[in-house]
């Protein structure tokens, strides 16, 4: 069966009647299980099984559940999935072209691929061709959920069968895609039938390009294509080839142009020196060549020496247009090769992670202006030369900034603002929209202590049904939080629990815990700061790096890491970044948390007993 296929647009296609899903990178697959068996059929109508046979037993492990719902037919993406709006094209091509078996078996355990369903062609032996999009999309939820499956991408999931869910608002998802740095988005008519093989107008692609300032270096003469590249180290890098998206005159000057300008030729090629600039647009790097890439405009304001490996990895990452980055290349770190450069990509990368946790709340951060090599200082109130995209919220004489999209957060990196701190309330929060636990240890060296309150505060939130996260503070100590639903506790109510776990603690294990405020006094203990969880008072944010030595991250951890072997100096910016990208977000079921959040009992009881 050849599969129906999306046109391409370049408009955005907000049309009334139609629904938006993410469009994946992968290779397209048709799931078939009938009565000769199971099979996985590519877009040429070759079986996929034997190069990911974690699909094959994935359903298998699902038999009884789904034999009610045979024969089936469902049609999706066959991807790596990266992050709930990204695949990653490089791994699943990679798998594609194995032909070990030994190798296969071995990838499809450590890494397995997973299909992304995104269409029902037939359930119980019915077929759905003529039925509407939206009926047949209705009908494959329902099938996944009678499975007892989820419903959402997550990457990290074991679930290797996942559906695609439509959304209504087009710019509310591709604000997503965008922000995960996602291929597109496929737009669907509600209305379509499946039209078997064809290239419809009722779907429609809209793809995620980069852009890219770059210049040409020589010219096909057998196909067409111009040659275009960057300086790397005062040297010039070829990034790929153009043929599509010229004007017939615009492609007729440029050859012209080259010719009457070149420095040599042979029998295949005519070479340039670097003098035209060119604005190219594509979908990602892949093996160090563009993938399929367009031309945009010519770019008669940039100089050669503009087009810079730097800037066209900026551009690589999808980062704000209009955001100059200044002096990439400046070191940050001492005893660490981080250039600033490193550190607006590491915040691009770990946005879609970090900016939940920073939307809507007053921001402190710490800058470092000569990075670790001079003073850094705190700052509360926004610049007046912040750019209108900066939302601010004004309270006590300080107008704070509020990080609430991409754009804020590079430009702050841009600023080399390195430690982000918040408040324990957004600024519509009515009281306390989490309880966190600060377990700040005399050293890094004392970092045992952490692991001990944490995993004895464990228990009890086990015992009281409570639901817990806990992070690194990518200094010396560890933090647990409890999100709270908002508008229901303040903060003296919240006080009456961290009272009392600090209490708890001290009264297991009085010789490893204090609550002394002078240091002086302490001894070797660990500080239980219970009234640093107060109104005004601030935390650092999931994923801030912080301003030390060995360039650490507040890093969210599974509770099953929280042991005697862990490290706190093995969390950093690199490490954080594979971490999301292998393990998942731990904190990726957070703010769902707070609504079952059943912190009310416990709440009733310590009032009573006081």
């Amino acid at each position: 069966m050849k599969p129906m296929l999306p046109t391409l647009t370049f408009e955005r296609p907000i049309k009334k009647g139609w629904v938006y899903e993410v469009k994946y990178d992968g290779f397209r697959a048709i799931l078939e299980w009938n009565y000769q068996g199971i099979d996985l059929i590519s877009r040429n109508e070759k079986s996929l099984l034997e190069q990911f046979p974690e699909i094959k037993s994935f359903i298998l492990s699902l038999e009884d559940k789904i034999k009610p719902f045979l024969p089936l037919r469902l049609d999706g993406e066959l991807v790596s999935l990266e992050n709930p709006c990204k695949a990653n094209f490089s791994a699943i091509q990679t798998r594609g072209r194995l032909k070990a078996k030994k190798k296969i078996k071995e990838l499809s355990e450590l890494s397995p691929c997973r299909l992304m369903v995104f269409d029902v062609l037939i359930l119980k032996g019915k077929p759905l061709h003529t039925f509407s999009f939206q009926q047949r999309k209705e009908m494959l939820i329902d099938f996944f959920e009678s499975l007892g499956l989820e419903t959402t991408a997550e990457p990290a999931s074991h679930q290797l069968l996942q559906p695609v869910i439509p959304h209504n608002d087009f710019n509310e998802l591709w604000e997503k895609v965008v922000l995960y740095d996602g291929e597109g988005i496929v737009a669907k008519n509600k209305t379509s039938v499946w039209e078997e093989g064809k290239r419809s107008s009722n779907w429609l692609k809209y793809k995620n390009w980069k852009y890219v300032s770059c210049f040409v270096t020589s010219f096909d003469k057998t196909n067409g294509y111009f040659y275009v590249g960057v300086y790397k180290n005062e040297q010039v890098t070829t990034i790929g080839q153009v043929l599509f998206g010229f004007k017939p005159d615009e492609k007729h000057a440029l050859g012209q142009i080259v010719k009457q300008n070149k420095i040599s030729e042979d029998q295949q090629y005519i070479y340039v020196e670097p003098a035209i600039c060119l604005e190219v647009k594509y979908l990602e790097l892949y093996e160090n060549q563009l993938r399929e890439p367009h031309f945009h405009q010519f770019r008669f304001d940039l100089q050669p020496s503009d087009c810079t490996y730097d800037h066209f990895i900026f551009q690589q990452k999808n980062l704000p247009e209009e955001l100059e980055i200044t002096h990439p290349e400046k070191p940050l770190w001492e005893q660490h090769a981080i250039r600033k450069a490193d550190y607006i990509l590491y915040l691009r990368e770990v946005s879609p992670y970090m900016l939940p946790f920073l939307k809507d709340r007053p921001l402190t951060v710490i800058r470092f202006p000569h990075g670790m090599f001079g003073e850094a200082f705190y700052q509360k109130n926004c610049p007046d030369y912040a750019p209108d995209f900066v939302h601010t919220y004004a309270t006590e004489d300080i107008n704070y900034i509020l990080c609430n999209n991409l754009k804020t957060l590079i430009w702050l990196g841009n600023q080399l603002a390195i430690e982000f701190h918040v408040p324990f309330h957004t600024i519509y929060s009515q009281g306390a929209s989490e309880i966190v636990f600060d377990l700040d240890p005399p050293s890094i060296d004392d970092f045992s202590l952490a692991v001990k309150a944490a995993l004895l505060i464990k228990e009890v939130l086990d015992q009281l049904k409570l639901i817990g996260f806990v992070k690194t503070s990518g200094n010396k100590g560890l933090q647990i939080y409890l999100p709270l639903p908002e508008g229901k506790f303040t903060y003296d109510d919240t006080r009456l629990f961290t009272s009392f776990m600090a209490e708890y603690l001290i009264s297991k294990d009085p010789d490893s815990f204090t609550i002394e405020r002078m240091k002086r006094n302490r001894g070797n203990r660990l500080y239980v700061d219970y009234v640093q969880h107060g109104e005004g008072k601030t935390i650092v944010a999931p994923y801030s790096m912080r301003g030390n030595d060995h360039a650490g991250v507040a890093t969210p951890l599974y509770w099953d890491e929280v042991n005697e072997k862990l490290e706190p100096r093995n969390f950093t910016l690199k490490t954080a970044l594979q971490r999301i990208k292998h393990q998942g977000d731990p904190f990726k079921n957070y703010f769902q948390t707070k609504e079952i959040q059943p912190f009310a009992p416990v709440l009733e009881i310590l009032k009573k007993q006081g």
